[in-house]
């Protein structure tokens, strides 16, 4: 659904030359919904970034995901002498939400309480007439954005990166809490520095690059530089605080049996009250043991849609996620694609590319389960699984209150999610274990 001109919202259905994909098993391919206005917008609102280009301010690196968000800026927003039209205002004036039809405001009371939906960052341009309602700059939504992003009604949570890279302060974790509604939960990831076993051989880890990592599973550090702000900035506003274990070798992230009792012992140490998310990206990590030390420390399992992880069917299960405290969820990739191909893809991130029908149908089955068992449950969707991140949001919302859940997986649902360009794209060892 756009806003167009005129205020209100309009569909465009047309099949998308050239940007299909075989779906898996050899299947025809899919037809594609464009969803953008005009061509106009598809243009304006952002470029494709060449294949190997230098990343800009404000953006992340070939590790990355999504932009690094400032917190929001205190004060008034400067007045602008020129005219406030929405192609001229860009950075002058504050971001507004753009306005949502009746139809999604309906569907959004109609889900359930537990259920806090979001994307992975607040920041695109592209997001013109589905989140913001005009042209901004990616540093106005980056600095101002927030506020407006969470006017959305299916929007109850967002993801914080910039703390992968960077510790920040307690006050900047309160900017954010202030600009968004008492209901409103963030998805905090926690520093990286506490997460790789050794740093990767990456330009911009500068002289640690390949070094081993004395930081790796430290409480100590974690409660001062991570746990303490995100407690005291956020409050009631603190949701999952994830410790997102990139692909790493077999060899330095230890055998899995030993990474789970470091995992244990490292959680079990950090200040109680937080919720404690761990999401891991060797498949081969998943085991009983991992599952044991989670419920022990009163932790949870990232259900996580990339790479070559089991399909979320298969993580619920393995690791009894319908014990735990929540169930967390992050889609973030579509099976077809890495990131560098999926930005350049659907980039400026205002159309649904490559719809996934599977992994939509199988996030709604958790959000179901979750309710039958009276868990929350936090859904963060990136804009590289289909296309879009506010669309795939709806679709998902739309999916949930018109389709039957499935029953709980079997035994013969373990497949991980694969595709063709999955093997290439982490360095994993690619073990799966089911």
């Amino acid at each position: 659904m756009r806003q167009n001109s005129g205020g209100g919202y309009r569909i465009r259905v047309t099949t998308m030359p050239g940007k299909a994909h075989s779906a898996p098993g050899g299947s025809s391919p899919d037809t594609r919904q464009d969803t953008r206005p005009d061509a106009r917008s598809a243009t304006a609102n952002g470029k494709r970034a060449p294949s190997g280009a230098k990343p800009s301010a404000g953006q992340l690196d070939l590790f990355a995901s999504d932009p690094v968000h400032a917190p929001p800026k205190a004060g008034p927003a400067k007045k602008s002498a020129k005219s406030t039209s929405k192609t001229s205002r860009g950075a002058k004036s504050r971001p507004a939400a753009a306005t949502a039809p009746d139809e999604v405001q309906r569907l959004a009371e109609d889900l359930p309480q537990g259920l806090f939906m979001g994307t992975s960052s607040w920041s695109f341009p592209g997001w013109n007439g589905l989140v913001y309602d005009g042209k901004y700059s990616q540093s106005s939504l980056a600095n101002h954005g927030l506020a407006a992003y969470a006017k959305h009604p299916l929007f109850r949570t967002v993801g914080i990166d910039r703390t992968f890279y960077a510790p920040i302060r307690s006050e900047d974790f309160a900017s954010y809490a202030a600009a968004v509604p008492a209901h409103f939960r963030f998805l905090v990831k926690a520093h990286e520095r506490l997460t790789l076993a050794r740093y990767p051989d990456h330009p911009r880890y500068g002289r640690m690059r390949n070094q081993e990592n004395d930081g790796f599973l430290d409480p100590a550090y974690a409660a001062d530089a991570v746990v303490g702000p995100y407690m005291e900035g956020l409050g009631d506003k603190a949701g999952p605080l994830l410790f997102q274990f990139s692909p790493q070798p077999r060899a330095v992230i230890g055998k899995p049996a030993v990474f789970a009792e470091r995992l244990h012992a490292f959680i079990d140490a950090l200040p109680k009250g937080p919720l404690y998310a761990v999401e891991v990206r060797n498949a081969n990590l998943l085991t009983a043991n991992y599952a044991a030390a989670l419920a022990d420390v009163g932790a949870c399992h990232c259900i996580n849609l990339i790479g070559n992880m089991p399909n979320p069917m298969a993580q619920w299960r393995h690791t009894n996620a319908q014990r735990g405290p929540a169930i967390v969820v992050r889609w973030m990739l579509s099976p077809h694609l890495n990131y560098d191909s999926a930005r350049q893809r659907y980039a400026p991130f205002d159309a649904i590319v490559d719809a996934d029908q599977t992994a939509r149908g199988h996030i709604a089955n958790l959000v179901h389960w979750a309710g039958l068992s009276k868990q929350p449950i936090y859904v963060v969707v990136n804009n590289k699984a289909e296309g879009s991140a506010p669309l795939s949001i709806l679709r998902l919302a739309e999916h949930i209150a018109a389709v039957a859940p499935a029953p709980p997986p079997s035994e013969d649902n373990d497949k991980p999610r694969t595709g063709r360009h999955v093997a290439k794209a982490y360095d994993d060892d690619d073990d799966v274990p089911f």
